[in-house]
């Protein structure tokens, strides 16, 4: 049984393009300011695991959720890419994400995980990606595509002081508004796709 890489590929650059990466970032520096090497480690790696956690289990269930409250995958694709939408718009909007956490909060799983990285657009995609997973292949090749970007999270988060100092105050921006255009043309071709199929 083989992987298309290819598909694997994209499919996981686009979870991790809405998992918005800058914005988790910025809200990660901001609340770990004053933690401990240590601290910082195990906030990242509870982080990633709930990612990861709350991804497949919304991957492998999703189709589950569509037929208890009886709509179908294809409303499901325009309303979650009009989230998707409205996502971007704020994130291209935006020029600095600062919030204020206590010190003694435990930011991994609130708020970012959830709803940072899983917000209600990359959880309605989740979804969608898995609902329309018919084979084994692409059930294998989707989870795997959540493993690796909730990695790459947890990579992010562990050297996020070596990044933001890589990317500096002008990286930071401008990697924020390309993931906000990413999110957009997601967002697009998700609600094309849905109102295609629904025609």
């Amino acid at each position: 049984m083989e992987i298309n890489f290819v598909i694997f590929f994209s499919t996981t650059v686009k979870l991790l393009a809405l998992m918005t990466p800058p914005v988790v970032l910025s809200a990660f520096l901001s609340a770990s300011k004053n933690y401990d090497a240590a601290k910082k480690k195990r906030t990242a790696k509870r982080t990633c695991l709930a990612v990861l956690i709350t991804g497949l289990i919304l991957f492998f269930l999703g189709e589950n959720l569509f037929n208890f409250f009886g709509f179908t995958l294809d409303a499901f694709r325009i309303g979650a890419g009009a989230l998707l939408f409205l996502s971007a718009v704020s994130i291209m909007n935006e020029s600095k994400h600062n919030t204020s956490f206590d010190p003694e909060d435990d930011i991994s799983v609130v708020p970012l995980a959830i709803p940072l990285c899983m917000g209600p657009a990359s959880i309605g995609t989740v979804m969608i990606i898995g609902a329309s997973a018919e084979s084994l292949r692409q059930k294998i090749s989707g989870s795997l595509s959540i493993v690796l970007a909730a990695a790459c999270i947890y990579a992010m988060l562990l050297y996020a002081e070596k990044v933001e100092k890589i990317l500096g105050a002008t990286g930071m921006t401008v990697l924020s508004k390309l993931t906000g255009l990413i999110l957009a043309a997601i967002a697009a071709q998700v609600v094309f796709t849905g109102i295609h199929a629904f025609l």
